[in-house]
């Protein structure tokens, strides 16, 4: 049987040092806000904004959800991304995505300010990570950062292992790639257009799985022993909550695995709060 990774003990214990680290801003005077942009009424956009405000709030934050209107106009949207990126009071900004079609072609990324990007997506941001950076001199985009951290909370190395990330993106696989290869390991980037990913995986020691498709890793992806950190999101045909990785199949083969819910996803909303504390002590008190 594989240890599960659940995110719950790291979670609690991260909390309570940053409401410490919140406190003590807030004795200098300073309340660390955060605004999150949430364009529209998407489902599960919502849900996400809530949980960022909520974890924001227990930990003695400011933190409020900006509603834009699904049909805002260019103008309005990035009006509103320049008042936030001017007002002092505002210590961290984001955008939720996705966007309506309309802002499609607006690069958000290049608009916030890189000091309030609690996100870590900003050019500035990705660019430390290329240049070697595991998070001393930018914000550390939420779900690499968040992977990592539960990596070193339970003691598994990098350090000359070969890890295998499935999905390149820019929010999880390819920051996530280079950061990654800063701890000194080996990685694989692979993707839908990937040849033999069998080849790939069965040579990993961990494999990262973020391509957003239900049960996509199984069984016969694998080889005794491995970590798996599943980063999707989906529903299955009975609507149930659940990742890349077909969970029941994999569990009993690993060493280590993340569940889902309650491995990855608590960690995303977790290292935005870290982002907000860390940006506010050191360009802002």
């Amino acid at each position: 049987m594989a240890k599960l990774l659940l995110a719950k003990p790291l979670v609690e214990k991260t909390t309570e040092n940053l409401k410490k680290r919140c406190e003590k801003l807030k004795e200098g005077g300073i309340t660390p806000c955060i605004k999150v942009i949430l364009v529209g009424e998407d489902p599960a956009s919502k849900v996400y904004t809530r949980s960022k405000k909520r974890l924001g709030e227990k930990i003695g934050a400011d933190a409020e959800i900006v509603n834009l209107p699904d049909d805002v106009s260019v103008e309005e949207f990035t009006t509103t991304i320049a008042k936030h990126n001017s007002d002092k009071n505002v210590h961290g900004l984001m955008v939720q995505l996705p966007v309506p079609s309309q802002l499609s072609g607006v690069d958000i990324q290049s608009l916030i300010s890189p000091e309030k990007d609690v996100d870590g997506a900003t050019e500035h941001s990705l660019a430390s990570i290329i240049l070697g950076s595991k998070g001393e001199n930018s914000l550390l985009p939420c779900t690499p950062s968040g992977i990592i951290s539960l990596l070193k909370f339970y003691n598994i190395e990098l350090v000359g292992k070969n890890v295998v990330i499935i999905g390149r993106s820019l929010i999880v696989g390819k920051p996530l790639a280079m950061l990654m290869t800063n701890y000194n390991a080996t990685v694989t980037l692979c993707h839908s257009r990937t040849s033999n990913l069998m080849e790939h995986t069965q040579n990993a020691d961990i494999i990262v799985t973020a391509i957003g498709q239900n049960s996509f890793l199984k069984a016969c992806h694998i080889k005794e022993g491995q970590t798996i950190i599943d980063v999707g999101i989906n529903r299955n045909s009975e609507g149930k909550l659940c990742g890349d990785v077909d969970f029941d199949a994999v569990e009993p083969i690993v060493s280590a695995i993340t569940p889902v819910p309650g491995g990855v996803g608590p960690l995303t909303v977790l290292s935005l709060a870290q982002n907000l504390i860390e940006t506010t002590e050191k360009n802002f008190s």
